[in-house]
């Protein structure tokens, strides 16, 4: 796949929020304010006239920011101004995983439920994932990282959680949005029933989007050494991990003699060297003409963003934007069609809208 550098200035980049601490979940309420999570815990507010911050109190208290984990991904229900609900998941005290939902009381945080809680830590304290998206049906999906005990790759790898069904590490799950089994999940062999699993053998899954044109759900995780992967998600399927990668396990021992292998999904592209894909989006708004329909990633190590282009689930050419930015955590689509950067070091928040 060719990557051409942009050579194209055609967008105006604002900086809207400055300072904070690394900047992980990015969504927006019906009323145009938007709100992020820190790592560490804190949920804030944005408010879209004057780019003033709100912190948000009363959020769960035994969030854990050791290591890769702490407070990640928000998501606002699809059906908000009816239901108020939010979504968020995080690492609590030991390195488990949670998802939860919640209201908003002003700028108090109530209603709490768990929705899904980890029966194991993630006992090295990474590759928790993890991304929420819902599909257009309504349902919820949360990629989760292979956690366990090491991320060392390879068929005698000691951490199988990714290929472990009864593990809800290294999955992505989908559930109803008050958190059941939805009745059409994968039943997998020697199970009786549905799951929460919708599929499986995922490293460290830090993007996740639906694609609304083609209702079709899109992944990226981080490989090793190289072999970071943007897979097409379906139903029931295996995505290799720690059995098969492009990649490079970090004593430079490859993960696999061939990244490929009879009933596992091969991923539709791959990164190596690794760009550290994080964050994912479809650009839905015609505004960025040249990018219609494009999937859009964050990189952190790559210090940019990846335009990714399509020919039906072929990718045909990829392109660097804003090289150097600094560490691309998450992309979002706002609801003024205007891209949004999560960028590390100091955490804050880009604006990007189009010349035109």
């Amino acid at each position: 796949v060719d990557t051409t550098q942009s050579q194209s200035p055609i967008t105006t980049s604002t900086t809207i929020v400055n300072n904070r601490e690394v900047i992980w979940g990015l969504d927006f309420l019906p009323d145009g304010d938007m709100l992020f999570t820190e790592k560490r815990g804190r949920l804030v507010r944005v408010n879209k006239t004057t780019n003033n911050l709100t912190e948000i109190s009363g959020f769960p208290t035994d969030v854990d920011a050791s290591g890769q984990g702490g407070l990640m991904d928000i998501k606002v229900h699809p059906n908000y101004a009816s239901n108020g609900w939010i979504y968020a998941n995080y690492s609590s005290t030991g390195g488990f995983i949670n998802l939860i939902r919640f209201k908003l009381n002003g700028n108090q945080v109530s209603n709490i439920e768990t929705l899904l809680k980890s029966n194991t830590p993630s006992a090295w304290r990474g590759h928790y994932g993890g991304r929420i998206v819902f599909d257009k049906a309504g349902y919820l999906y949360l990629s989760v990282g292979e956690g366990g005990t090491t991320s060392y790759g390879g068929e005698n790898s000691p951490n199988k959680n990714a290929q472990n069904l009864q593990s809800p590490w290294g999955k992505i799950h989908r559930l109803t949005d008050d958190g059941k089994v939805p009745a059409d999940n994968p039943i997998f062999p020697g199970a009786t029933a549905p799951s929460t699993v919708w599929c499986y053998g995922l490293r460290n899954p830090q993007g996740l989007v639906y694609n609304p044109f083609t209702d079709q759900l899109w992944e990226t995780e981080h490989g090793p050494m190289g072999g970071d992967e943007l897979n097409l998600i379906q139903k029931g399927k295996n995505y290799g991990w720690p059995l098969v990668s492009y990649g490079k396990n970090y004593d430079g021992v490859p993960v696999s003699a061939s990244p490929l292998k009879e009933g596992i999904e091969p991923p539709v592209t791959y990164w190596v060297p690794s760009i550290a894909a994080s964050g994912l989006i479809v650009v839905t708004n015609p505004k960025f003409k040249r990018w219609y329909g494009n999937l859009m990633s964050g990189a952190l190590a790559g210090a940019h963003v990846h335009r990714i282009m399509f020919q039906g689930d072929k990718v045909i050419e990829t392109e660097k934007l804003w090289n150097g930015i600094g560490r691309v955590r998450n992309i979002k689509e706002g609801p003024d069609g205007n891209i949004y950067l999560c960028v590390e070091g100091p955490g804050r928040i880009i604006r990007v809208s189009p010349n035109n």
